[in-house]
């Protein structure tokens, strides 16, 4: 009888417990929580909608989320009958070598930036975000003319060159990264004996993997998906790389077959999507930590 009785005693004590929320911050959770599951659903509507075509015969995109026939055929076409795989191993070339030469150039010039004081560094600070505020567009014509005097035009090397140019924002970004590292750490490094290389490559460097992470991906995804300065740069379909190749097959014969560029657009993300889940938890943790420095 006694166990009965504390039993309604503990659920009373226990609805007793949670606490009120007026009925209007409900309704605006519920209203939050719709509109987020929405705007979700709308996002994801175009990718899911890319997916369904690439798997439907047939020549018509798909105006369904599911196809009415499910067929390998596009796929198969795209990777044997189409030089679609050396449209990926240029693409991963073109934008791969470049990001991890702007890595390198951006972390030293945003520990220079950060932690060394020179003649001219706050000046130099202001024409990069001066440089911010111009499209990137401007400069092609220059890079064009750069990659025509070198002889390096229609070629591998010369988009290689042509996308290795640093971002002033990733060096502000990685430099507020680097601002939020305590110098103390420095100055037992210098104390003990440390070169001013050894204190970035041994002790910044290991510390910053997250920001270098960010430069990485940010790089590598606005390369891998340009296509302007690589369609002025590239004029032989064996050095295309992606964007240009399903910009041939849409031109092409091929120019009403849209679930076999659907496939194409489908295969093409997966290099990023892996890069991603590899580098996922230094993503999140260089950009908040950049950001709230």
């Amino acid at each position: 009888m006694a166990a009965h009785a504390i039993a309604p005693r503990a659920r009373i004590g226990a609805r007793a417990a949670r606490p009120h929320i007026p009925r209007y911050r409900r309704m605006g959770l519920v209203a939050t929580r719709v509109i987020v599951i929405t705007v979700v659903l709308l996002v994801l509507l175009p990718g899911v909608l890319v997916v369904s075509s690439s798997f439907e015969p047939g020549n018509a995109f798909a105006s369904t989320l599911i196809p009415r026939e499910l067929t390998w055929a596009n796929y198969r076409d795209l990777l044997v009958a189409q030089p679609f795989l050396t449209w990926e191993r240029n693409s991963l070339l073109a934008s791969g070598v470049p990001a991890l030469v702007n890595v390198a150039v951006t972390a030293l010039a945003a520990f220079g930036f950060s932690r060394l004081r020179f003649w001219g560094r706050r000046y130099g600070i202001l024409v990069l975000f001066l440089i911010q505020l111009f499209p990137a567009t401007m400069s092609f014509v220059a890079i064009y003319r750069i990659i025509v005097a070198v002889g390096l035009i229609n070629t591998l090397p010369g988009l290689m060159l042509a996308y290795g140019g640093v971002g002033a924002f990733n060096i502000w970004l990685f430099k507020g990264y680097i601002d939020s590292l305590p110098r103390e750490i420095d100055e037992a490094a210098r104390v003990d004996g440390a070169t001013q290389w050894q204190v970035f490559s041994r002790i910044i460097l290991p510390l910053a993997r997250p920001m270098l992470a960010v430069v990485f991906i940010w790089t590598f995804i606005g390369n891998y998906g340009e296509y302007m300065l690589a369609s002025l740069i590239e004029q032989s379909p064996q050095y295309y790389t992606v964007p240009l190749g399903m910009r041939y097959l849409e031109q092409g014969t091929f120019a009403t077959q849209w679930p076999l560029f659907a496939a194409g657009g489908v295969l093409s993300t997966l290099p990023v999507l892996i890069i991603f889940m590899l580098l996922q938890r230094q993503l999140v943790s260089g950009l908040s930590r950049g950001a709230v420095k």
